[in-house]
């Protein structure tokens, strides 16, 4: 079987986090391999303001080509409604996962890397910075899904349904939400056709209808409980990761980073913790600078 091309990076995105964006696109073309191409994604209407990233590196796609045609923008509204089945409406939330899952289907690649605006590359990231033996990995955090995250078991339970399974088990569950997240854009491709076969309807339709649903969540269930497991699992995330919607000063930036193991790929500050942005922005600037003079020192100290 002839060899699909590499890696590629998918970021949805839109204008209120374009300098975010714009710093995550820095570091792809910094730290990523030059036949890697970062795919951005954004509403018809931001598109003037994202095309200053155009370069043979980065592409940007308008939103709307990844939708059904059924699915209409509301007005005004962060919502959607798709004419194939009104109800629900479908909230942004959803449709982002849509487009998510929709433009990964579409890359002719190896594997593909989901990043949201608010990460940035800090370390060399490569094909192989996700594979074990030459298998492409995925994140499982088995019994990670407990009695405190009772979302994400609703994002199971929504996942088990669109795949035709039978209710998830009592007890702890597996976690598959992680950052950045890699998938297979072949496996993507295979597990919305099997949705449209249990389903009955466009996959898009399926999914949309959902009021809870993670496409994570969806990817690690179809691959575990579908398709027997993945070739390599990690239960380990590549990222340093602050989720709560607080800011941080630079002082409390750089305890994080620097307490925090060296050997991650990727720092996500959520966009929603109000962070200023020129303190996040000088605080991951000295970070990757710290991490690359570390990796200079250890590279000369062992010739």
């Amino acid at each position: 079987m002839e060899s699909r091309r590499g890696l590629a990076v998918l970021t949805p995105s839109y204008s209120t986090d374009a300098e975010l964006c714009r710093e995550l696109n820095r570091s792809v073309l910094r730290w990523m391999p030059e036949d890697v191409t970062h795919h951005i994604v954004v509403p018809q209407q931001d598109v003037p303001i994202f095309r200053m990233l155009l370069n043979n590196r980065t592409e940007i796609h308008e939103a709307r080509k990844f939708l059904d045609a059924s699915m209409w923008k509301l007005p005004h509204l962060n919502m959607w409604v798709n004419r194939s089945r009104p109800w629900p409406p479908i909230r942004g939330w959803i449709a982002q996962q849509l487009i998510k899952l929709s433009a990964a289907a579409s890359l002719d690649v190896d594997a593909v890397i989901l990043v949201d605006s608010d990460m940035v590359l800090v370390a060399p990231t490569d094909l192989e910075s996700f594979r074990q033996d030459g298998k492409l990995e995925m994140y499982s955090n088995p019994g990670a899904v407990h009695s405190g995250l009772p979302r994400h078991r609703m994002w199971l339970e929504s996942a088990r349904d669109l795949l035709g399974l039978g209710r998830a088990e009592s007890g702890n569950l597996t976690d598959y939400v992680c950052w950045p997240c890699v998938w297979d854009p072949a496996i993507v491709r295979s597990m919305l056709q099997h949705i449209e076969r249990v389903n009955g309807e466009s996959w898009q339709s399926a999914v949309a209808s959902q009021l809870h649903f993670s496409e994570m969540m969806l990817y690690g269930t179809y691959v575990d409980a579908v398709l027997g497991g993945p070739p390599a699992v990690t239960s380990r995330m590549k990222s340093i990761s602050y989720s709560e919607e607080s800011p941080l000063t630079g002082a409390e930036i750089r305890k994080m980073l620097r307490s925090s193991p060296t050997d991650v790929l990727a720092v996500m500050i959520s966009a929603k913790s109000g962070t200023s942005q020129d303190v996040r922005t000088q605080a991951l600037a000295d970070y990757a600078d710290y991490l690359e003079g570390s990796r200079s020192n250890a590279r000369g100290g062992a010739a």
